[in-house]
């Protein structure tokens, strides 16, 4: 915050808060035994888990604080952040006053598996362990539904066990995949979820077997948190102009972790060149800024900041109060405090949007 500005005012957080992104994540692949068979526990034993990309078992750049986690999330027993129940019902949920958590369960969660087959029997394993580690101990909590997005039948079946379930609120994918998520490979995930009500969640991260940028992988860590919000304008505008949210208009999408301000640039630029280009694009009956507008929601975190703060608003108001949704991160280094996050002169109404209403709107919870 900018003491020195009179509009970067702090005020007190919401009574009650939604968070759309906290990470759960178990200690070792040993944790999700009990929920496969034994002919895939003897499958990992024997042959490991084989990525779509190495890199993706591990840190692909060093990171400045303990693999990306805060120093007070590690729980007092040696597990990992994130782990704990206890440790994040005690300093995130009751310390917030947090009443709706999306638990979006990250990392090694079967979703960039090579093995397609391992790959739809693990993500089913997470999110029975995620019912029985999470959800099942505290009402606040919903999961979002892991898939095997790479496999649409797989994805689609595992989409149909789990809904109606309300301990799931959404289908997460990851935002760098093997092909654009306009493909109409991935169309069936989009249709069973628009046929349940279930908004598909997608976050940050993820590797589809290919490097980050178009010249080849990047140096640093640095470069690998800024193309977070790259990543998201691809799959944005291959769901726009392959005519995703025109074949399925009922369709909602939750970016994740990935920043906002880019977006109202994106909407411009893409309601320019469509102007020129739209005969490419048939399927398209508007301009792509109003598909954004329909669609497309999108979590604060991070949040960017620039100076003069104020001029963060001007984003807000083009992007709508209605569209943006608080998260945390928790338990990650870069952890958005609800009580210093939003710190600007806005309306009681904006702000109420902003950390809890507009969660509970797009979940409908």
């Amino acid at each position: 915050m900018n003491a020195q500005n009179p509009s970067a005012v702090q005020k007190p957080q919401a009574a009650m808060i939604a968070d759309c992104d906290i990470h759960p994540i178990w200690n070792k692949p040993k944790d999700l035994y009990p929920y496969l068979s034994r002919r895939w526990q003897e499958h990992i034993e024997t042959f490991g888990l084989s990525h779509r990309h190495g890199w993706q078992t591990g840190t692909p750049y060093p990171k400045g604080n303990a693999s990306g986690y805060r120093n007070d999330a590690w729980p007092e027993d040696g597990g990992k952040p994130g782990s704990d129940f206890n440790l994040l019902k005690r300093d995130l949920l009751d310390a917030n006053n947090i009443e709706l958590g999306i638990l979006n369960a990250t990392g090694a969660n079967g979703q960039g598996f090579q093995n397609l087959e391992c790959a739809a029997a693990y993500c089913t394993a997470v999110n029975d362990w995620l019912i029985e580690e999470w959800t099942a101990k505290d009402p606040r909590l919903k999961a979002s539904i892991i898939v095997s997005y790479e496999d649409a039948p797989a994805a689609v079946a595992e989409i149909e066990r789990r809904a109606g379930d309300e301990r799931f609120a959404q289908v997460m994918l990851l935002s760098r995949t093997a092909e654009p998520l306009g493909r109409r490979r991935y169309w069936p995930i989009y249709e069973a979820a628009e046929r349940h009500g279930l908004p598909i969640g997608i976050h940050a991260f993820g590797f589809g077997g290919y490097p980050i940028t178009g010249g080849g992988w990047p140096s640093y860590y640095i470069e690998e948190m800024v193309g977070h919000s790259p990543a998201c304008q691809a799959l944005l505008t291959s769901l726009i102009v392959e005519g995703v949210f025109a074949r399925f208009p009922k369709l909602r999408v939750v970016l994740i972790e990935a920043g906002f301000a880019w977006l109202p640039a994106l909407g411009w630029r893409l309601d320019k060149l469509w102007k020129t280009l739209k005969a490419e694009t048939p399927a398209l009956t508007r301009k792509p800024s109003e598909y954004i507008r329909d669609h497309i929601w999108i979590t604060s975190q991070p949040m960017e900041e620039p100076q003069p703060r104020e001029q963060l608003l001007d984003t807000m108001d083009w992007i709508g109060w209605d569209r943006l949704l608080f998260a945390t991160d928790y338990p990650h280094w870069d952890y958005d405090d609800p009580a210093h996050s939003l710190a600007l002169r806005i309306s009681d109404e904006n702000r109420r949007n902003f950390f809890r209403n507009n969660a509970r709107e797009v979940y409908g919870r």
